[in-house]
């Protein structure tokens, strides 16, 4: 087997980014040959190589991977650009291009030039959702009927709203379920399967931004089961750190409930009884959000490497972004949407 590090470059060194950069300085089989950005400040401010350009830096330190840490106007163009330089694994930041045609085409270039092309959608790698994922598995809640996930990110009040972290949520046409809410398209999909239908309602509470930031949807899956989204960024929920969890959540089941706290407990309670016993305890975890940037990123070096399937492929994920427009839909129209086109 090939011991040789897996050379890595990024583009992107802007907010978010810091966690991927920090995340591949922890990961043995990786080594970062280059940053890009149109701030060359910033591109050398994370320590590698520095470039404005990633044609470039791609040109200068041949990666086997780019990791895309931009916002979604430049996917398309940046994943043409890397496949043009003959780059074979990609991973590209959610939201996933700015729409799905475009999602499709980048899709479509990486398939046609046998890249692997994967989505950096890193929620269902937060060790409470891979826990959870385990005690569904092991039989212990039964059959799950329902999963609810309260969103309390506490951001969104007044008119400076996301000013000092992420102020282009603030100009966004699309907020609460494009940019957040699309996280648990994915975790429902990761716990349940593919869903069969959606209902959604949102709207805005903060007239200083655009798009929305309070709202719901509900999926349906097969046997009845359903996923409750309840997204509101004004509130706020009870942890130390609202990023850490950004809420809490119940996955009940016919033998017992598992729940989720602002602190990334896991506890379960068993059907008729009152007391709960931690299978997850609070963790002082590195990175982000249970380190689970650094849990992607090492998914995919071991898929690389040949040691596991990749999840989260762009393929896969067009039907997350099918989802999302159908929620969008619902919303407009007031109905349930049946059935997604992610063909």
């Amino acid at each position: 087997m090939d011991t040789s590090p897996i050379r890595v470059a990024c583009l992107g060194a802007g907010y978010f980014a810091r966690f991927h950069y920090d995340a591949w300085n922890r990961i043995d089989e990786a080594l970062l040959v280059g940053a890009c950005d149109r701030d060359i400040e910033r591109a050398q401010a994370t320590g590698v190589a520095a470039f404005t350009d990633p044609e470039n830096m791609l040109s200068a330190t041949r990666p086997d991977l780019l990791d895309i840490i931009t916002p979604p106007p430049s996917h398309l163009e940046a994943i043409r650009i890397a496949l043009s330089a003959g780059v074979k694994n990609i991973i590209c930041q959610k939201p996933f291009c700015q729409n799905y045609l475009e999602a499709l085409e980048a899709t479509e270039m990486a398939e046609k030039m046998g890249a692997n092309l994967i989505i950096h959608e890193n929620f269902r790698f937060q060790p409470w959702y891979r826990t959870i994922r385990a005690v569904i598995d092991a039989g212990e809640l039964g059959d799950v009927c329902q999963i609810t996930f309260r969103l309390r990110t506490g951001d969104g009040q007044g008119e400076h709203a996301y000013m000092d972290r992420q102020p282009y949520f603030r100009s966004m046409p699309k907020l609460l379920m494009h940019e957040t809410g699309v996280h648990w398209i994915d975790t429902f999909r990761y716990l349940l399967g593919e869903p069969e239908a959606v209902y959604a309602d949102i709207r805005r509470l903060n007239p200083g931004i655009a798009g929305e930031d309070a709202g719901y949807f509900i999926l349906d899956f097969s046997g009845g089961r359903r996923a409750l989204f309840d997204g509101n960024r004004l509130l706020d929920h009870r942890a130390d750190n609202h990023r850490t969890t950004l809420g809490e959540a119940a996955i009940e089941g016919t033998k017992g409930t598992a729940l989720l706290d602002g602190n990334g407990v896991v506890s379960l309670r068993a059907f008729g009884e009152t007391r709960v016993t931690e299978v997850l305890s609070r963790q002082a975890w590195a990175g982000f959000a249970g380190d689970c940037v650094r849990a992607l990123n090492e998914h995919v070096v071991r898929g690389m490497k040949g040691l596991g399937e990749f999840e989260n492929t762009a393929r896969d994920y067009l039907k997350v972004i099918a989802i999302e427009d159908a929620i969008y839909a619902s919303a407009e129209t007031g109905r349930k949407i049946w059935g997604f086109d992610d063909n």
